[in-house]
């Protein structure tokens, strides 16, 4: 479930940055696609104890609507990670597949009991296996967003349900200025430090987002129109609590250490200035469709032909 630094947004399961410092013309990057930053998005397992330890769960609402809303008990985790959501979904009577291309993650979910397959989603050999859910905790934006629905759409039985989710939140103003500065400063170059849109809601600049999960949907076909279920909730945290599970953010993960420790004191200063703790409002949220027959979409049909040729080659 690793965290996305979006494009010039908060950074989901991290820091809702302020306007930062614009980066001049000459020095613009082109744009890619969140899914392109492979590095980033396999640097979790590097403590994937901690990581299983202090990312917040997600909502007993949200899985058992998923469930209730899906045809059978087989599920398929998509970056499942160290099973956070895995082991949520097994404990209400899903049968769980994992798959998950950091093998140091699915070494510890295998400990907890997670059945895990180590492969992107994108190149995973289904080998014929059907699901009833298709559902990935805080890890979609990691995947093709066209190729991951179209993969989707071949592996979901007649019914079945396509579901990923994602935290989403904004720490206290105090909190998010003091990151912002530390980080400008220790990682001027980093490829999500951009900022330069005037501060908006968390939420509202998710919506690029849940936009591109859902026209990714729509592409494909084969389902129905896609929809958003939201769950609102709150979590108090600790100045400790908060600074052990900041070096799991995926802004913060390839940090060299003496940086990494500049941005926790830093955050830790300013939630010892607030009285020691902070309370963060989340709201999950998932982007779901169910399937309703033989895609045929453009989109899934070449998607099906480039795998084919893929596989030809690979033997």
């Amino acid at each position: 479930m690793p965290t996305i630094p979006s494009e010039g947004a908060p950074a989901p399961d991290s820091e809702a940055r302020p306007e930062s410092e614009a980066r001049p013309e000459s020095e613009a990057r082109p744009e890619r696609e969140t899914h392109q930053y492979r590095q980033m998005a396999e640097s979790f397992g590097g403590d994937a104890e901690r990581y299983d330890r202090t990312r917040p769960r997600y909502p007993d609402a949200l899985v058992e609507r998923i469930v209730a809303a899906s045809p059978g008990p087989d599920i398929l985790d998509v970056g499942c990670g160290t099973g956070i959501e895995a082991r949520q979904f097994q404990a209400v009577g899903g049968k769980v597949l994992g798959v998950e291309p950091d093998a140091r993650m699915a070494d510890f979910a295998r400990r907890s009991g997670v059945e895990v397959e180590v492969a992107t989603f994108e190149g995973w050999d289904a080998a014929g296996r059907e699901f009833d859910a298709v559902v990935a905790g805080t890890a979609w934006h990691w995947v093709d967003p066209v190729a991951g629905a179209a993969k989707a759409a071949q592996v979901l039985r007649p019914g079945g349900r396509l579901a990923p989710f994602h935290h989403v939140f904004q720490p206290p103003p105090e909190v998010a200025e003091a990151l912002a500065q530390v980080y400008r400063r220790v990682a001027p170059d980093a490829p999500f430090n951009r900022g330069s849109e005037p501060a908006r809601s968390a939420l509202d600049a998710y919506q690029r987002l849940f936009a591109k999960i859902a026209d990714a949907i729509r592409e494909v076909g084969g389902f129905s129109d896609p929809e958003q279920w939201r769950f609102e909730w709150e979590r108090s945290y600790t100045r400790d609590e908060w600074l052990d599970q900041m070096p799991t953010f995926g802004t913060l993960t390839q940090l060299a250490p003496d940086k990494l420790a500049e941005v926790l004191a830093s955050v830790g200063a300013a939630i010892d200035a607030m009285g020691g703790s902070l309370t963060i409002g989340y709201t999950t949220v998932v982007v779901t469709a169910a399937r309703t027959g033989l895609g045929d979409g453009p989109a899934e049909q070449g998607w099906v032909a480039e795998a084919s040729r893929n596989a030809r080659l690979a033997k």
